[in-house]
């Protein structure tokens, strides 16, 4: 599996981890982030840093409104996707097969074809609305996969809490880090 770059460059084992607001799909072949408005906007609120900095890291950068790339076919073969954070607006999108950008597409395109697809929604509190199209897209196949802390590991800084976050998706890809610790039931 090709490497992804991303998250201030961060690597975890055989893949790098894509940024806040990009999806990046870990593919046979190497495949790129691609990302919204709304998702380089919270890059920068969230990092600091701007969509050209994680360009700079990406080995491919497809533009959001290509949706003529390979990433947008059924043909091209992909392992799974991860769209994180994964706003309400773009959830929705893919819930009702809108697929008015290459994000959306792409996950469209792994709805159909019975790949992983996982999305980090972390929207808080939810309403009945969706809730449904989370239901609708646990339907369809897809993972919802809100990046919720764990505190079993007994976190000491912020990085630690996110990197439960990606260790859970990690595994979710079928790309386990073997340094993760792993819940090993109550010390007695």
């Amino acid at each position: 599996m090709k490497n992804h770059r991303g998250n201030h460059g961060r690597q975890r084992g055989d893949l790098r981890i894509a940024p806040a607001g990009t999806a990046a799909q870990p593919a046979r072949r190497g495949d790129p982030p691609c990302c919204d408005k709304v998702g380089e906007k919270t890059l920068y609120l969230e990092t600091g840093q701007m969509a050209a900095d994680v360009k700079k890291l990406a080995d491919f950068w497809y533009p959001l409104e290509d949706i003529a790339c390979r990433l947008a076919s059924g043909s091209y073969p992909t392992d799974a996707m991860v769209i994180a954070p994964c706003s309400i607006n773009t959830m929705s999108a893919i819930s009702n097969g809108i697929s008015s950008n290459l994000l959306v597409r792409a996950a469209d395109v792994m709805l159909k074809e019975k790949r992983k697809l996982i999305l980090l929604v972390r929207e808080s509190p939810l309403h009945l609305g969706h809730l449904r199209n989370m239901t609708a897209l646990a339907e369809m196949g897809a993972i919802i996969a809100p990046p919720i802390p764990g505190f079993y590991h007994q976190p000491q800084t912020v990085m630690d809490i996110v990197d439960h976050s990606i260790d859970r998706v990690l595994d979710l890809i079928g790309i386990p880090d073997a340094q993760v610790r792993r819940w090993e039931g109550a010390q007695k």
